[in-house]
Order: C-alpha cells, then structure tokens, then sequence
C-alpha cells in the first residue's frame, strides 16, 4: 500500500499561503475603488513609483482613463481597444454597466477588480485597467504582449523520430503546446503565484481519473508551503518540494519537451509549469525513468529495448569503469591477462604518478574543458571542446605525465556519460565517480564495495512524493517490469503503471493476435 509523506521538507517555512501581488505596497491599497478615475490614476502612479513605463490615457474628459505598462502588453491589442472604447463613447456610453463593457469588448477577456491591491496586481502581470466615472471598480482587460521566443526544437533533448517542438519561457504557450495533445476535458489546471517580488506563476497540470488525488495535494501542498522572496526557474522550485535534499540523485524529473510532459500525465504523473523557463517538472519519478527517453515510444520496440541496454550500460561504466581501472592495475593485476598486463605496465613504467591521480588529473581537466564548452560562445565552443580534448590528451601521454590507457578510460568514460538521457542523472554519476576513484585507490575492489553497498542503501531508501524512488525493483514489482528494462510492443503494453497511480489502469484494449487481422 502506497503511502504519502506528509512532513514538509524541512526547507520549506511553515507558512500556508500565497502572498499577495503587491504586499510590498502601502496597506490603503486594500480600499475599495471608490470616486472619480482621477483620484485612482494618481494613486496608481504614487503606488507604482510614477514609473516612465506606465502610460495614462483619458478618453471623454476624463471619464474613460486607460493604463497600462508598456512593455507588457500587445500595442495590436491596446488598438483594438481603444478603438472600442471611442465607439462606446460615441454611443452615448456613459452610464456603462459591467455586463454591457465586457460584451463590447472584443480584445481580450474582461474581469472586475474591486479594490485598488486587486487593480494593481493585474496591472503587474499585463493586463490594462480601465476606469469609467459611475461604475465602481475597475475593468482588467487582459491583452498581454511583450518580447516571447517561437516555439523550437528542444536543444537538452533531441530525439531523431518525434515532435521537433520544444517549451518556451512564456506559460501560455507551454500550456497551449499541452492543450494541444490532450484535447481531454479531464486536463486540470491548479494555478498558484510564488515569489514575493517575482510573483511567478505556476501551473500544477494533471488529468482527472488518472493521477493519484494524493499525489495532487500533496504537491500543491508543498507549493503552498513556499515563502521565498524570488522564483526564477522551476530549479527553485525542485529545490523547495524534493523530498530529500542532501542526495546526487534528482527525485524530480525535467523536460522541455511537451510531448514528455502529455505521456508523463498520462500515466498519472502530475507536471509543474513555471513561467519564465521552458522546463518542466514531473512528479512523482522513480530511478529508472531518468533513462527513458520519448523517442523509445516512436522506434519499434526491439530498437527501444537495445538503447535501454546502450543506456543502463553506459550508467554502469560512467559511475565505475576509472575506478574499476585504478583498483585492478594498483592492487589486483593478477586479475587482468597477461599480454594486457605486460602492455598496462609498460605504458606506465615511465609515469610519474600513481593512478589515483592520473585518473583524477584526467577526470578533472576533461570536466573543465566541458564546462569551458558549455560558456563559451556556440560558434567556437564546440571546437575549442573538440580540439583541447584531443591537444590535452596528446600532449599529456607525449609528455609522459599519463599513459595511454588512461586515456582511452577517461575519453570512453566521458562519452558513456553523455549517453544518459536526462543531465540530472548525468551530474549525480560524475559525482558519485569522484568518490569512487578515491575508494578504489585507498582500499581497491573493496573499497569500490564499500562505496557501492551504502550507495545502494541510500537508493532504495529515497522516496518521490510517497513513491519508493527504485521502484518496480525494489520493492520488486514483476507486472511493472515489462516498461523498464524492455519495452514491449504496443499492443502488449495496456496498463499504466500501477506504482504511479492506482486509477483507471487500463489505457487500451489488447490489438489483434499475431497472424491475424480485424475484418
């Protein structure tokens, strides 16, 4: 029986609610929008610093005052609406009701804001207040605009047969790229705002009658838990709602591809969508969805499974094979045959240093070449990564500071590496590596059984919103593993997985049997 965690994450301040918009201003902000618009627009600009950006405009002698801040909304848009408003002007519009404004207004969706802190708020995210004397509060025409990126191919996850769309930094457009694949009453969104400056929205997405109801509150619980000054990339937010977080091992999975995010819902996982970042978290995950990948679903099947092996392969040797090397050529060399040990202790013989550190020179200089490839500009950074590697590389074993073999494990090591689907997961091996190396050059083999056995323990013991993280196998699930390390064909693959959520469990009716067809 699943269970869910409910002590918050001991980061997490104990203080259930979303602050306000604009709890940074005066208190007399909480009044009621009462009197001429003249009155309003002064303490708009008092409010809000009479910032150059925001823009008056009085229409009728003041009785139709429109602002807005510039850089956030569409000028097609504010056009359209001040055109709008002149014909309603024209008509003999002065007595106005809420219900006649809103039926002529056709640039965007028109809501009501009572009080002068509700009024700012919405100035603040985009939308245009429109004051008219004789109708109390203020009109929110929502018409948004400002500087958005196209949606583009995913650059962190490209696949050879698929979609090419990626998310973007714009929410409406990451929820536009969903609605777009699950055309499902079903679709839930839960929307909250974090951040007391940043005032960042986030979008809890998740389909009703699959995800586990649990799941859902527990995550907007933990959502509504967070007091932070600043929201700025779903990192923060990974960060604020692990379960755990002192681990290597990342308990909330990302992707920028919206395709992902649709399969990942579902199957009954919940999606976190923050605004301003193309990347998306999904919760809850267990270890090995890190080495899925959303291509495994468009190959056939038996083409899925072999680079689920390539995959779970190049973990083991990334997380073990310099340490491995180290221990056998330092303390077990009657472990290797002996036409390679003759050729490992020749290359070795005019090197300075003891494996540990050529290993750890090694390791160390490849991880800076990476990150200087990953900050340089894109024109150059390729080749300079490309051609300081090789340079590196050559020049150590010529110059007899490193052997060649070493080389060929660290060169191998670092493109198993780049093999693992997800950067998260990524990170964590290179982590785990380090220790390792200094393991097996300490204690050898046994030193490597040390590091391993602990490592083991602490997976297993590792949860993601209630979910044991090495789920289906331990504890074992046999009916789970047909999704893991093998992917079965389509037709054979009609159940969810039950450990994500234990509703609606069948996604779809078994196909024809081989050898026949529907008539």
């Amino acid at each position: 029986m699943r269970r869910i965690n409910r002590n918050r994450p001991p980061h997490i301040r104990r203080k259930n609610k979303v602050e306000s918009i604009t709890d940074g201003l005066n208190e007399a902000t909480n009044r009621p929008i009462v009197g001429p618009p003249s009155d309003t627009v002064v303490m708009i600009q008092e409010a809000l610093g009479n910032s150059p950006d925001i823009h008056i405009r009085r229409m009728a002698n003041e009785k139709f005052v429109v602002s807005y801040i510039d850089s956030l909304i569409d000028p097609k848009l504010l056009s359209e609406l001040m055109s709008n408003l002149e014909d309603m002007i024209q008509e003999g519009g002065e007595a106005i009701s809420k219900g006649h404004f809103a039926d002529a207004i056709s640039a965007g969706s028109v809501k009501l804001a009572s009080t002068e802190r509700d009024m700012l708020a919405g100035m603040l995210t985009g939308e245009t207040v429109v004051l008219i004397e004789g109708v109390e509060g203020a009109m929110l025409v929502s018409i948004p605009g400002g500087s958005r990126r196209s949606v583009e191919e995913p650059s962190s996850q490209t696949v050879v047969r698929g979609p090419k769309e990626g998310f973007t930094e714009d929410i409406g457009t990451n929820l536009s790229l969903l609605r777009k694949r699950l055309r499902t009453p079903d679709l839930r969104l839960e929307n909250r705002v974090i951040g007391t400056y940043t005032q960042t929205r986030v979008v809890v997405a998740y389909i009703r009658g699959i995800a586990d109801p649990p799941v859902v509150k527990e995550v907007l619980k933990r959502l509504d838990a967070i007091d932070t000054d600043s929201i700025l990339e779903s990192g923060y937010i990974e960060e604020f709602i692990q379960d755990r977080s002192f681990t290597p091992f990342p308990t909330i999975l990302n992707t920028e591809r919206p395709d992902a995010a649709a399969a990942s819902l579902l199957e009954g996982q919940v999606t976190i969508l923050v605004d301003g970042t193309p990347f998306v978290l999904i919760c809850p995950v267990t270890f090995f969805k890190f080495f899925l990948s959303s291509e495994d679903y468009y190959q056939r099947y038996d083409i899925s499974t072999l680079l689920r092996s390539i995959r779970l392969f190049s973990f083991l040797v990334a997380m073990l094979l310099p340490s491995l090397f180290i221990a056998v050529t330092t303390f077990h060399p009657e472990m290797l045959p002996t036409t390679m040990l003759i050729s490992v202790a020749a290359q070795r013989e005019g090197t300075p240093l003891p494996a540990l550190l050529e290993a750890m020179l090694m390791e160390i200089s490849f991880e800076v070449i990476r990150e200087a490839g990953v900050r340089m500009p894109r024109v150059v950074g390729p080749a300079i990564s490309i051609v300081g590697a090789l340079v590196l590389g050559q020049s150590a074993v010529q110059a007899g500071l490193v052997s060649a073999a070493m080389v060929i494990i660290v060169s191998f090591t670092a493109i198993a590496s780049f093999v693992i689907p997800t950067f998260g997961m990524s990170a964590a091996v290179r982590l785990i590596r380090f220790g390792l190396m200094l393991l097996a050059g300490s204690f050898g083999l046994y030193g490597i059984l040390a590091g391993i056995i602990p490592l083991l323990m602490h997976l297993v013991s590792l949860e993601s919103f209630g979910i044991p993280y090495f789920l289906p196998v331990a504890p074992i699930s046999w009916s789970n593993l047909k999704d893991v390390f093998i992917r079965l064909p389509w037709p054979k693959n009609n159940k969810r997985p039950e450990y994500i959520s234990h509703h609606n469990q069948i996604r779809q009716s078994h196909g024809p049997e081989e050898g026949q067809t529907e008539t």
